[in-house]
């Protein structure tokens, strides 16, 4: 999913985005909050993370405003504030969460996949499946025929948007575009080893194979050739 980090501590929105990333999500990150306020109006996301404390405008106005203009992209403040006054303050300017600094990541990701359900009830989808092979996206969990695979990060990510888009021929613009976030070509072969890394480990031992190569086009996730 897509999510937008307003945070203007440099290292605590570091932090956030890498394990965010690394959870296989799309990040943005705007540093105070007139530049957070524009990229929210003007992009599309699943999720904003919205700290207090801003420089040029402060977070519950931010929020506030976001609401005013009819986006309901669900908001999950992340502050230092964690008074009972606090969060309600959070709540009534238009937040959906509140979580306070310091927090366990884990929890973050646990209220950012809540936050969407809710939003999104008839459209999330938290297990993928395509023949034997597995998806939990909750769990992070990918097995085939029973048998638990261990995927990296990017592995990971790489197999969801597959998934995703299983039947469908995935060109190499969409997985540098979604996978990679590149908007450019970066002329190296970075998607090749990366398919057949994830090939090794999702068809290697099996009978059928699922992860084809569409000759000239791209690749596909299918259960038949």
């Amino acid at each position: 999913m897509r999510i937008l980090i307003i945070e203007d501590d440099l290292e605590a929105a570091a932090y956030a985005v890498k394990g965010l990333r690394e959870s296989g999500h799309v990040v943005d990150h705007a540093a105070d909050g007139d530049e957070g306020l524009t990229m929210a109006l003007a992009g599309s996301y699943d999720v904003m993370i919205v700290d207090r404390m801003l420089p040029r405008r402060d977070g519950l106005a931010l929020v506030e405003m976001v609401r005013t203009e009819g986006l309901t992209t669900p908001v999950l403040f992340l502050s230092a504030l964690g008074e009972v006054d606090d969060r309600i303050k959070g709540l009534r300017a238009g937040g959906d969460d509140y979580l306070t600094k310091p927090y366990a990541f884990a929890e973050l990701l646990a209220r950012i996949d809540a936050l969407v359900r809710r939003a999104n009830p008839d459209q999330v989808r938290t297990r993928l499946q395509v023949a034997d092979l597995e998806v939990d996206l909750l769990a992070r969990k990918v097995t085939r025929a029973g048998e638990e695979i261990d995927l990296q990060p990017r592995e990971f990510r790489l197999l969801e948007y597959m998934m995703k888009h299983a039947g469908q021929v995935v060109t190499r613009t969409m997985l540098l575009e979604n996978v990679w976030e590149y908007h450019f070509d970066p002329q190296t072969n970075v998607i090749d080893v990366h398919i057949s890394r994830l090939r090794s480990k999702i068809d290697k031992n099996y009978k059928q194979p699922l992860l084809h190569t569409v000759r000239g086009a791209g690749y596909s996730l299918r259960a038949a050739d």
